[in-house]
Protein backbone atom coordinates (compact mmCIF):
# COMPACT_ATOMS: atom_id res chain seq x y z
CA UNK A 1 0.00 0.00 0.00
CA UNK A 2 1.34 3.45 -1.07
CA UNK A 3 -0.06 6.38 0.44
CA UNK A 4 0.88 9.80 -0.76
CA UNK A 5 1.08 12.70 2.34
CA UNK A 6 2.03 16.15 2.48
CA UNK A 7 4.56 16.79 5.25
CA UNK A 8 4.06 20.27 6.96
CA UNK A 9 0.66 20.21 8.75
CA UNK A 10 0.03 16.58 7.79
CA UNK A 11 3.10 15.30 9.29
CA UNK A 12 4.99 17.89 11.14
CA UNK A 13 3.87 21.03 12.97
CA UNK A 14 5.46 23.69 10.96
CA UNK A 15 3.11 26.32 11.73
CA UNK A 16 3.71 25.79 15.39
CA UNK A 17 7.85 26.69 15.19
CA UNK A 18 7.51 28.52 12.21
CA UNK A 19 5.01 31.26 14.48
CA UNK A 20 7.64 30.93 16.94
CA UNK A 21 10.27 31.67 14.31
CA UNK A 22 8.48 34.93 13.18
CA UNK A 23 8.00 36.59 16.90
CA UNK A 24 11.77 35.74 17.34
CA UNK A 25 12.20 38.43 14.15
CA UNK A 26 9.71 41.05 15.47
CA UNK A 27 6.31 39.66 13.65
CA UNK A 28 2.68 39.24 15.81
CA UNK A 29 0.07 36.85 13.79
CA UNK A 30 -2.97 39.16 12.66
CA UNK A 31 -5.18 36.38 11.39
CA UNK A 32 -6.17 32.88 10.76
CA UNK A 33 -4.98 31.74 7.81
CA UNK A 34 -2.66 29.33 5.46
CA UNK A 35 -1.38 32.30 3.60
CA UNK A 36 1.79 33.77 5.81
CA UNK A 37 1.14 37.36 3.74
CA UNK A 38 -2.45 37.02 5.48
CA UNK A 39 -1.48 35.78 9.00
CA UNK A 40 1.04 38.25 9.18
CA UNK A 41 -0.11 41.56 7.33
CA UNK A 42 2.57 41.41 5.02
CA UNK A 43 3.12 41.54 1.26
CA UNK A 44 3.73 38.85 -0.54
CA UNK A 45 7.15 39.03 -1.37
CA UNK A 46 8.07 39.18 2.30
CA UNK A 47 6.04 36.14 2.90
CA UNK A 48 7.93 33.77 0.41
CA UNK A 49 10.85 35.16 1.16
CA UNK A 50 10.82 34.84 5.23
CA UNK A 51 8.85 30.83 4.56
CA UNK A 52 12.11 30.10 2.68
CA UNK A 53 14.30 31.46 5.03
CA UNK A 54 12.82 29.51 7.78
CA UNK A 55 12.40 26.68 5.36
CA UNK A 56 16.33 26.78 5.06
CA UNK A 57 17.41 26.92 7.95
CA UNK A 58 18.34 24.45 10.49
CA UNK A 59 14.93 24.83 12.34
CA UNK A 60 13.79 22.62 9.46
CA UNK A 61 15.35 19.67 11.40
CA UNK A 62 13.60 19.46 14.52
CA UNK A 63 10.48 20.61 13.76
CA UNK A 64 7.75 18.50 16.07
CA UNK A 65 5.13 15.78 14.69
CA UNK A 66 1.46 16.76 14.17
CA UNK A 67 -1.00 15.07 16.31
CA UNK A 68 -1.10 11.34 16.37
CA UNK A 69 0.63 11.25 13.18
CA UNK A 70 4.25 9.11 14.78
CA UNK A 71 1.97 6.06 16.39
CA UNK A 72 -0.33 5.92 12.91
CA UNK A 73 2.13 6.45 10.63
CA UNK A 74 4.03 3.92 11.91
CA UNK A 75 1.29 1.31 12.57
CA UNK A 76 0.40 1.71 8.82
CA UNK A 77 4.12 0.85 7.84
CA UNK A 78 4.37 -1.60 10.67
CA UNK A 79 1.19 -3.80 10.87
CA UNK A 80 -0.08 -3.12 7.13
CA UNK A 81 3.16 -2.72 4.75
CA UNK A 82 2.44 0.84 3.85
CA UNK A 83 5.50 2.78 2.35
CA UNK A 84 4.80 6.92 2.56
CA UNK A 85 5.85 9.30 -0.39
CA UNK A 86 6.04 12.73 0.39
CA UNK A 87 5.11 15.48 -1.85
CA UNK A 88 6.52 18.51 -0.04
CA UNK A 89 6.71 22.30 -0.74
CA UNK A 90 9.78 22.96 1.37
CA UNK A 91 12.23 24.12 -1.55
CA UNK A 92 15.18 22.50 -3.58
CA UNK A 93 17.84 23.91 -1.38
CA UNK A 94 19.89 21.02 -1.10
CA UNK A 95 20.83 21.13 2.95
CA UNK A 96 16.92 21.77 3.61
CA UNK A 97 16.29 18.58 1.44
CA UNK A 98 18.90 17.14 3.25
CA UNK A 99 17.34 18.14 6.50
CA UNK A 100 14.07 17.33 6.04
CA UNK A 101 14.62 13.97 5.03
CA UNK A 102 16.84 13.88 8.38
CA UNK A 103 13.25 14.77 10.44
CA UNK A 104 11.54 12.26 8.87
CA UNK A 105 13.75 9.75 9.58
CA UNK A 106 14.56 10.86 12.56
CA UNK A 107 10.68 10.84 13.56
CA UNK A 108 8.60 7.89 11.53
CA UNK A 109 11.38 5.63 11.57
CA UNK A 110 14.06 4.51 8.39
CA UNK A 111 12.37 2.87 5.29
CA UNK A 112 9.00 4.23 6.20
CA UNK A 113 9.20 6.71 3.45
CA UNK A 114 10.12 5.45 0.06
CA UNK A 115 10.11 8.57 -1.69
CA UNK A 116 10.59 12.38 -0.48
CA UNK A 117 9.61 14.90 -3.63
CA UNK A 118 11.03 18.00 -2.66
CA UNK A 119 9.44 20.75 -4.66
CA UNK A 120 10.02 24.66 -4.41
CA UNK A 121 8.83 26.76 -2.07
CA UNK A 122 4.78 27.35 -2.17
CA UNK A 123 5.50 25.17 -5.12
CA UNK A 124 2.09 23.60 -6.77
CA UNK A 125 1.53 19.71 -6.72
CA UNK A 126 -0.26 18.81 -9.39
CA UNK A 127 2.44 17.55 -11.71
CA UNK A 128 3.69 15.45 -8.81
CA UNK A 129 0.61 14.06 -8.01
CA UNK A 130 -0.30 13.25 -12.24
CA UNK A 131 1.77 10.33 -11.87
CA UNK A 132 -1.01 8.88 -9.52
CA UNK A 133 -3.88 9.64 -10.89
CA UNK A 134 -6.63 6.95 -10.63
CA UNK A 135 -4.41 5.05 -8.70
CA UNK A 136 -6.87 5.34 -5.83
CA UNK A 137 -4.14 5.65 -3.54
CA UNK A 138 -4.60 7.86 -0.65
CA UNK A 139 -3.28 11.11 -0.45
CA UNK A 140 -3.21 13.44 2.91
CA UNK A 141 -3.35 17.11 2.72
CA UNK A 142 -4.14 20.21 4.95
CA UNK A 143 -4.24 23.05 2.12
CA UNK A 144 -8.08 22.74 0.89
CA UNK A 145 -6.46 23.43 -2.43
CA UNK A 146 -4.88 20.53 -2.73
CA UNK A 147 -6.75 18.12 -1.11
CA UNK A 148 -9.69 18.94 -4.04
CA UNK A 149 -7.39 18.36 -6.67
CA UNK A 150 -5.98 15.01 -5.36
CA UNK A 151 -9.55 14.08 -5.26
CA UNK A 152 -10.24 15.14 -8.63
CA UNK A 153 -7.03 13.26 -10.06
CA UNK A 154 -9.02 10.17 -8.57
CA UNK A 155 -7.04 9.71 -4.99
CA UNK A 156 -8.50 8.68 -1.44
CA UNK A 157 -8.07 12.84 -0.81
CA UNK A 158 -7.81 13.50 3.33
CA UNK A 159 -7.67 16.59 4.80
CA UNK A 160 -6.89 17.29 8.11
CA UNK A 161 -8.52 19.86 9.65
CA UNK A 162 -6.66 23.12 11.18
CA UNK A 163 -8.44 26.49 11.55
CA UNK A 164 -7.40 27.61 8.56
CA UNK A 165 -9.06 25.62 6.68
CA UNK A 166 -12.06 24.94 7.85
CA UNK A 167 -14.16 27.18 6.15
CA UNK A 168 -13.06 26.22 2.79
CA UNK A 169 -15.75 24.19 0.37
CA UNK A 170 -14.25 20.64 0.46
CA UNK A 171 -14.85 18.40 -2.60
CA UNK A 172 -17.18 15.60 -2.60
CA UNK A 173 -14.87 13.14 -2.50
CA UNK A 174 -12.83 14.68 0.09
CA UNK A 175 -12.73 12.99 3.82
CA UNK A 176 -12.03 15.84 6.60
CA UNK A 177 -10.31 14.67 9.32
CA UNK A 178 -8.70 15.58 12.87
CA UNK A 179 -5.91 12.89 13.04
CA UNK A 180 -4.29 10.75 11.71
CA UNK A 181 -6.63 7.84 13.72
CA UNK A 182 -9.19 8.82 11.94
CA UNK A 183 -7.35 8.00 8.51
CA UNK A 184 -5.90 4.79 10.03
CA UNK A 185 -9.53 3.77 10.81
CA UNK A 186 -10.71 4.91 7.24
CA UNK A 187 -7.88 2.62 5.23
CA UNK A 188 -6.43 -0.14 7.68
CA UNK A 189 -9.55 -2.94 6.82
CA UNK A 190 -9.20 -1.68 3.51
Amino acid sequence: MIILTDCDGVLLSWEHSFEWWMKRKGYKQKEISYYVCKQYGIPKEKAIELTQQFCESAEIAFLPPLRDAIKYVRKLHEEHGAVFHCITSIGTEPCAVKLREMNLSRLFGEGVFERILCLPCAGNKKESLERYRDSDFVWVEDKLENANLGAKMGLRSFLINHPYNEMGVAHNDVTRVNNWKEIYEHIADC
